[in-house]
């Protein structure tokens, strides 16, 4: 199987060359941000020992969060050949956490290090595109435009939905999540009101920075 290693470059990364001894690796993602991007090159003649290529992928901090679910996206869509592992050991703490969430939602298999050993993390079975349909995805779109929709009225008026059926797909029912259960969607009370936004997780899926994920064959890699 070929294996890249996705990592991001923190102030330790030992983590990274635990992995590729652990892991049959092909090649080696960096994520980088600006303060590191000399640790990054030092890492990357340093795998260069072992003859693993290493790409580079500079990270905005500003938009930490974001920035890193593009990568990931990006590099999975780029190296669809290739099966992923995250190195959620190898960044600074949020980077680290950035990375456990965006390897979850990707079905990416992910590791980091415990006494000086490898664990791997659970992977996630299910796709946020097999629970979101075509009117939850409508309403996700509408409300990553910041001029709609912050109420269930408004909602219903822009997607000819009726009231009942908008509140449904934001709040679910005991045999279906809504989109605030599958936390894509926050709401607050404003003076009495319901206001509606998306949460950050709705606002990557919405950019395309989380993708579908293949159930077999993320079952097929962690057997």
């Amino acid at each position: 199987m070929k294996n890249i290693i996705i990592a991001p470059v923190g102030d330790t990364t030992d983590s990274v060359f635990m992995g590729i001894r652990e892991f049959h690796t092909h090649y080696v993602v960096l994520i980088v941000d600006q303060d590191r991007k000399d640790h990054a090159e030092k890492l990357r003649k340093d795998l260069e020992r072992f003859k693993i290529p290493t790409l580079i992928k500079p990270m905005d901090t500003a938009n930490l969060w974001e920035d890193l679910f593009r990568i990931v996206g990006e590099t999975k869509k780029e190296f669809s050949e290739y099966e992923l592992i995250m190195d959620v050991a190898s960044g600074t703490n949020i980077m680290n956490c950035a990375s456990t969430s965006a390897a979850f939602v990707n079905g990416i298999r992910a590791y980091g290090v415990e006494n000086d050993h490898i664990i791997l993390l659970p992977v996630l079975k299910f796709s946020y595109y097999k629970l979101i349909t075509d009117k939850k995805m409508d309403i996700l779109r509408l409300l990553s435009n910041h001029d709609c929709c912050s109420s269930l009225e408004e909602l219903a008026k822009r997607t000819s939905m009726s009231l009942p059926l908008v509140s449904y797909h934001i709040n679910g029912n005991l045999k279906s999540e809504g989109l605030r259960d599958l936390g894509l969607v926050e709401t607050i009370e404003v003076k009495g009101k319901l206001h509606i936004q998306l949460s950050t997780m709705g606002d990557l899926l919405v950019k395309g920075y989380v993708s579908p994920v293949d159930v077999k064959a993320v079952e097929k890699a962690a057997s």
